[in-house]
């Protein structure tokens, strides 16, 4: 919520609009006086790590009457503030539709009772709502996420991780209640994420005589060599005649039918705490901006509009539409319609809710014979990446739900030019999913004119229908040689797909790639611990180097959600001019009583200014103001455990790539060439795509091995209005002189 309170306040002061901050929420509102004040633009400095929000929140119960909206009113009428932005659930957003609502009969009100003017009331005669929603539950129709809910997904992830080891060493079995009254998400995903075994969510209840499947399933995991159970709880699971099924019922089950040793944590408000991850910055900073322009875009017959993430692009909707349709799930859940309360979430969660199942039920597994098996092969290929074993685990045990084989192959193209594979068993990935880096191995080698040959009678011998290629540009441009191949070598002629993984984000076809959240989140940390540095020390200035070859994307992106000064990347090439610029900036900012500097550099962005070279400068042009020091972060960029999110990613990407194959793969050797059965498989916006590699050849710069196609350039300005660069910034003093109509709160 910081993320986006700073990047709102920003952008409409950018706006040439005046600010205020209302503490402690409506109740605020409804007291005024020192609960209302004007902020600056550093005024909303170093908060982008925080947890929580610094302006507070609570409920108000006089704020549900008229007589405390009246109050509100008359609040806002006396600083001219006619523009209101609300970040909260669908309860703080109905009330602030309310108090739209009734805006020109307060003023009336207020102007008969002697409080305020008839000129007053004319001055501020309508009230602009937008709305953003903060909630971990990410219950909110009208956006993808809600600000919140990935930060308290990486505290239950956090949590699973430490208990497992703990769980494992001892045999334990475990019950995690997580929050989530009336929604599933965080059980789902956390559930999907950590390869939990059993999970109960209020969206729907288990059919009668669930313990003893519940039992049956984990006494079968601890038959396939697992040495824990995991059974994730949301608060508000219910069975299906609406009893509460509480974490201790869960446990006395499995005592009295197991006789395992089980325990139960409650994570409770841990899920609210701590540092924001890397995708709630970023989502802060961009539905915030567009918040600012939304109420300073908005006139007396705008319809109030909540600002949101769909896919990757930020979309106003309707406010009242999303919080009634947000409202209709919550009726149908009071009313047990269970099954349409769970059609009616966002397709996702039931896409996750459906392929969870399959991944965690070892009673519905399909069994075809062998003449009907498909058999796939798996490898790893290119720089390791957050996501890919998660993949890899999802992958095979999918297909063994559906009664396919799949082979591994070791040490990528190259092992499999050896014969180095192998039949994965069930066993062998049990607790992948939480583990970094590639258990196969992986390397940068691509197939040659010498290994073909070689990989093509592997190929044929192990009789192998599909080929999944998990890695970054080299698992691309493989495939590209291997689609070229085909015509010679019948063997070659199956569906091949890569998924796209590398913390480079580099992989045409796609926007995002498995292990680039994991890198932001390791980027943004180390950011945060030199900022602290910086600020302690007074007077210092950090030049971070990032990888990513010749793509910005970390650069850019770490730089936005870490509130840098300035990134430099390859695809935006710095000048001379460009340094100078920003070596005024960083003074002006110093000089303004902010001690601390941040400059994203990625590793190949110049050949000229380099890393060593920036950091000279700055020191030299600092003088007195500043020193500078710079920092690497080199390949601790791709290790880590997998974030939540590069944890779904993998999910979801191996569940759509067995399906493209179930579809597509044939039994017997295709005798034509099909280009349309090698592709890319990536996220545009909201939806999975599929890409025949013959298509993306046209629109990828192989030598910098770069997509032309990058959506994540059009977010550079915001990086720098945010850092408030000269070149995108008014003069200092608009504030001054603002029209207070455009004042915002």
């Amino acid at each position: 919520m910081n993320a986006a309170l700073r990047a709102t306040v920003r952008m409409a002061i950018y706006r040439h609009a005046r600010v205020f901050l209302i503490y402690e929420g409506y109740q605020g509102l409804v007291d005024g006086g020192d609960l209302i004040k004007e902020t600056t633009w550093y005024g909303v400095s170093h908060i982008m790590g925080k947890g929580g929000t610094v302006i507070g929140t609570a409920r108000c119960k006089e704020f549900r009457e008229r007589c405390g909206r009246r109050k509100a009113a008359l609040n806002l009428v006396k600083r001219g503030i006619t523009n209101l932005v609300v970040i909260g659930g669908d309860g703080s957003l109905t009330g602030a539709n309310i108090f739209r609502e009734e805006w020109s009969g307060l003023l009336q009100e207020l102007v008969d009772a002697g409080d305020i003017t008839a000129e007053d009331s004319k001055r501020c005669d309508h009230l602009n709502i937008v709305g953003m929603v903060g909630s971990i539950d990410n219950d909110m129709c009208g956006t993808d996420m809600t600000l919140g809910a990935d930060s308290a997904l990486h505290r239950i992830t956090e949590a699973v991780d430490a208990i497992s080891a703990t769980a494992a060493s001892h045999q334990r079995s475990f019950v995690l209640e997580v929050m989530g009254r009336h929604c599933g998400y965080l059980a789902l995903m956390s559930a999907v994420g950590c390869g939990a075994d059993w999970c109960l969510i209020p969206e729907s209840p288990p059919a009668d005589g669930w313990e003893k499947k519940m039992c049956e399933q984990l006494a079968q995991s601890r038959k396939e060599g697992g040495r824990m159970n995991l059974i994730i709880v949301a608060e508000g699971a219910v069975d299906r005649h609406g009893k509460p099924i509480t974490s201790q019922h869960v446990k006395r089950v499995i005592d009295d039918e197991l006789g395992y040793d089980t325990r139960i944590t409650v994570l409770g408000h841990v899920q609210r705490g701590g540092a924001p991850s890397a995708y709630d910055r970023l989502m802060g900073c961009r539905v915030g901006a567009a918040a600012a322009n939304a109420v300073l875009d908005a006139t007396k017959n705008t319809e109030p509009v909540l600002v949101g993430l769909q896919g990757n692009r930020v979309r106003r909707s309707p406010l009242m539409t999303c919080v009634h349709q947000t409202q209709a799930i919550s009726a149908a859940m009071k009313a047990g319609n269970f099954k349409q309360a769970l059609e009616m979430r966002m397709g996702s969660f039931v896409r996750h809710w459906a392929t969870y199942r399959r991944l965690s039920r070892f009673d519905k597994m399909i069994t075809l014979p062998e003449d009907q098996q498909l058999r796939l092969i798996i490898l790893h290929v290119g720089a390791p990446a957050a996501g890919v074993n998660t993949a890899t685990q999802a992958f095979s045990r999918l297909a063994r739900f559906h009664g396919h084989r799949v082979f591994a192959v070791h040490e990528g193209f190259e092992g499999l030019a050896k014969g180095m594979v192998h039949e994965l068993s069930v066993e062998e990935t049990t607790k992948w999913s939480v583990a970094g880096g590639s258990h196969f191995g992986t390397n940068r080698v691509l197939p040659t004119k010498d290994s073909i040959p070689q990989i093509a009678e592997h190929l044929a011998s192990l009789g192998i229908n599909g080929m999944l290629v998990i890695g970054g540009f080299e698992a691309f441009q493989s495939i590209c040689i291997l689609e070229q191949a085909q015509s010679e070598f019948p063997a070659l002629r199956i569906p091949m797909l890569n998924v796209a993984a590398t913390i480079s984000n580099n992989v045409p076809g796609t926007d995002l790639s498995m292990g680039c959240d994991t890198a932001l989140n390791i980027i943004v940390d180390i950011t945060d611990r030199l900022k602290q540095s910086a600020v302690a020390s007074r007077k210092r200035v950090f030049v971070i180097e990032t990888m990513g070859g010749y793509c910005g994307y970390l650069a850019t992106m770490g730089g936005l959600a870490g509130g840098a000064d300035a990134a430099y990347v390859f695809e935006d090439p710095i000048t001379i001019t460009h340094l100078q610029n920003d070596v005024r900036h960083l003074i002006g900012k110093f000089k303004q009583g902010i001690w601390r500097g941040i400059i994203l550099r990625n590793e190949k962005c110049s050949q000229h200014y380099t890393t060593d070279f920036i950091t000279n400068l700055y020191a030299a042009e600092g003088g007195d103001l500043f020193t500078t020091r710079s920092n690497v972060l080199g390949h601790m960029q791709q290790g880590g455990l997998p974030s939540p999110y590069d944890r779904h990613l993998g999910v979801k990407f191996a569940k759509v790539s067995l399906d493209f194959f179930m579809e597509n793969c044939t039994l017997q050797l295709r005798k034509d060439i099909c280009p349309q059965f090698v592709c890319t498989v990536g996220l545009r916006a909201r939806k999975v795509v599929f890409t025949p590699v013959a298509e993306l050849k046209s629109r990828t710069d192989f030598k910098h091995r770069v997509p032309l196609d990058q959506w994540w350039l059009e977010l550079r300005p915001l990086m720098r209005i945010l850092a408030k660069h000269r070149e995108y910034h008014f003069k200092s003093g608009t504030l001054e002189v603002a029209d207070p109509m455009n004042a915002t709160a």
